[in-house]
């Protein structure tokens, strides 16, 4: 059975959520977007980095784990110059081993305007 997790993030008009729960599985997503307001953030790679890493934190919590619940990150990125700002980012939240397996790959674009950043991840819960 798939259970929608609440996460308290403002929520999109489309048809998705933010995080679904099966079993001991969790999976996320999430966008450089002011979690109350739903507005991107302003400031570049590093700043809509760290929104989307933190908006992933708030959803994993939601659901009852961490960050070091994570097992796989899946980062989509705009343009590839912004692969060291991203990771530079990703060091804060990510401090110790084992890391999650992560994908971080370049595409044309992404639906929301101003975007320069997606992130799906996959958690796996106690």
């Amino acid at each position: 059975m798939i259970e929608r997790i609440e996460t308290g993030i403002a929520p999109s008009s489309a048809p998705i959520n933010d995080a679904v729960r099966a079993g001991k599985h969790v999976w996320l997503v999430a966008i450089a977007e002011d979690p109350v307001t739903g507005d991107i953030v302003d400031g570049g790679i590093e700043a809509q980095a760290r929104r989307c890493i933190q908006n992933i934190e708030i959803a994993v919590k939601a659901a009852g784990g961490t960050l070091a619940n994570l097992v796989m990150v899946q980062v989509f990125l705009v343009d590839s110059a912004d692969a060291a700002g991203m990771n530079a980012v990703y060091r804060e939240f990510f401090t110790q081993q084992p890391f999650p397996v992560r994908a971080t790959v370049v595409v044309k674009e992404l639906l929301a305007k101003g975007v320069r950043i997606e992130i799906t991840a996959q958690a796996v819960l106690n």
